[in-house]
């Protein structure tokens, strides 16, 4: 029975590898083949020539340097309200929890939009006080925070809601102030937690795009964004491959960390006490915390998205003036309406959600159990299209995917396949851990009485991740939706998508192109906020991560 298990289970690994293997590992061997393949012979030494630049080596120390400061502040600001979510109980929860969770699923570019909008010429801050921080760091930096901030007050408050609160009460009775007893009792249990969400921060910090190219201007670059540079504006392919590697082995000792303390968190789980431990706060300093972080929403949150949409209305002329003009393909920037790429955006959203849900559908069942090297390798690498340049494999698609029997550059899917990379992942998170709560002897017993492994799935595994199954596709459907650094490359004038159509309004000077960037803006922002309140009422009442 056991080889029958290992023979499944290489069978359900088969659609997800070779999906991987053509729609990213060959794109971006692809763009590395290009640009250091010359001539018939492997140009080793301008990997050399690249790190050895002085504006390379800059970008290199910024993209490493802003990573760092944008988990910190995120840590500082976040970690009060992961406290306030595990452990009080409030009216009004589970709204603010909905609403720190909504900058998350929204795109990079409709965050750097809002704070375009908060801090840029012309913004609020510009103004009231005459403050500009566009094309500064803190900008930047801030943005950061807002798109990070529920990764941790997620991941670090759902391990902390586990805790045994007695523990430290313990502690405190034998003489403990409660800083040490937080300090020596809660911390530890803690740390795996913290560590993995300052991983995943750093790791989306590390690999911004979106929000360094609107906010950063010319003076700030990361990896991602000079990837961008030089493969669509100088066509530098040798710098970009280059990039690409560095980027790639980054990546790669990030999540391999990541795993590492995924690990220890499982185990830090198994001991602790799950009960609930929420209550309502009752001291001064307890109302005071919670004031804090519902100022810091207010604040961080609320405040940039309330900007975006004010900013979407027309001040001067008709109230809807920018959404009405979003029906004119006068502009000249696309060959339609601004308006179509709504339905474009929403046609490869689903399309990418189908795709996704299929291969993380395979991939979680052939992770369901905890197997040797093969299969901690794979689970590796269905991680990797998270961290590794999405500019990459945007333009990987466009000069890999260009010969029969692959020749897609005209088709349609390109989008969806390059989307359904960012959603894989996703899908596979969400019901991996639901699928190996999963009684085996349930799954053995279907087998016993001879039954396919289909029908297994079908009979016993199916019913019980079906709420999984309808969380990880609205996770797809957001991603997707929101997806832009591989987007940018391959959509077509005739069909942009929403992001690419917000960023390309914002390229070009003028009012109107302005105030419709922002409507379009607050559009994707709606879209994205509703399917995370559909998440939301499909949660299980048990507080989790992502």
């Amino acid at each position: 029975m056991a080889s029958t298990g290992s023979a499944a289970r290489l069978g359900l690994m088969v659609l997800p590898v070779a999906f991987f293997g053509v729609f990213f590992a060959y794109p971006v061997a692809a763009i590395v083949e290009r640009g250091l393949h010359v001539d018939g012979a492997w140009q080793f030494g301008r990997i050399g020539e690249v790190l050895g630049d002085a504006g390379i080596r800059h970008v290199l120390w910024f993209t490493t340097w802003q990573a760092l400061v944008s988990t910190a502040l995120t840590l500082l600001i976040a970690l009060p309200g992961a406290y306030v979510f595990a452990r009080f109980d409030f009216r009004g929860k589970e709204i603010l929890r909905a609403v720190v969770t909504v900058p998350f699923v929204l795109p990079t570019v409709v965050v750097g939009t809002a704070f375009l909008a908060l801090v840029g010429r012309g913004g609020l801050f510009d103004e009231l006080w005459g403050v500009r921080l566009d094309t500064t760091v803190w900008a930047i930096l801030l943005a950061h925070v807002f798109f990070n901030y529920a990764v941790v007050v997620r991941t670090v408050g759902g391990l902390w809601a586990q805790l045994d609160p007695r523990q430290e009460e313990a502690a405190r009775m034998l003489g403990a102030s409660r800083w040490r007893a937080w300090r020596t009792v809660t911390l530890p249990a803690l740390a795996p937690a913290v560590a993995a969400a300052a991983l995943m921060v750093f790791l989306f910090t590390f690999t911004s795009f979106g929000v360094v190219q609107i906010l950063g201007g010319p003076t700030f670059s990361t990896l991602e964004v000079e990837i961008y540079r030089q493969t669509s504006e100088i066509f530098d392919l040798a710098t970009a491959a280059v990039l690409t590697l560095v980027q790639f082995v980054a990546v790669g000792l990030i999540l391999a960390v990541h795993a590492w303390t995924v690990r220890r968190r499982e185990t830090a789980l198994r001991l602790v006490d799950a009960s609930l431990t929420a209550r309502r706060p009752c001291g001064t300093g307890q109302w005071a915390l919670l004031a804090g972080v519902l100022l810091t929403v207010v604040v961080l949150i609320l405040l940039p998205l309330g900007v975006l949409v004010e900013r979407s209305f027309d001040a001067s002329g008709s109230v809807f003036g920018y959404y009405e003009a979003l029906t004119s393909d006068d502009s000249g920037i696309f060959l339609v309406a601004p308006i179509e790429a709504v339905g474009n955006s929403l046609t490869y959203a689903l399309a990418a959600t189908a795709i996704a849900l299929l291969i993380g559908g395979l991939a979680a069942a052939a992770l369901t159990r905890r197997a040797g090297r093969l299969v901690r390798g794979f689970d590796a690498l269905l991680m990797l299209p998270l961290g590794v340049s999405a500019v990459t494999v945007g333009f990987g698609f466009l000069i890999a995917l260009d010969e029969p029997p692959l020749d897609l550059r005209g088709s349609w899917l390109l989008v969806p396949l390059a989307q359904a990379l960012v959603g894989v992942p996703f899908v596979v998170r969400t019901m991996l851990p639901v699928l190996r709560a999963v009684d085996e002897r349930l799954r053995e017993a279907a087998a016993v009485l001879g039954a396919s492994p289909w029908r297994v799935w079908r009979e016993v595994d199916l019913p019980m991740v079906r709420r999984a199954l309808l969380i990880a596709a609205g996770f797809a459907f957001a991603v997707s939706l929101g997806e832009f650094g591989a987007t940018v490359f391959i959509a077509r004038a005739d069909n942009p998508t929403l992001p690419v159509a917000v960023a390309r309004l914002l390229g070009r000077p003028g009012e109107i192109n302005y105030g419709q960037a922002m409507a379009l803006s607050t559009i994707l922002m709606v879209v994205c906020a509703v399917a995370l309140l559909v998440l939301e009422r499909l949660r299980t009442d048990r507080t989790g991560e992502f």
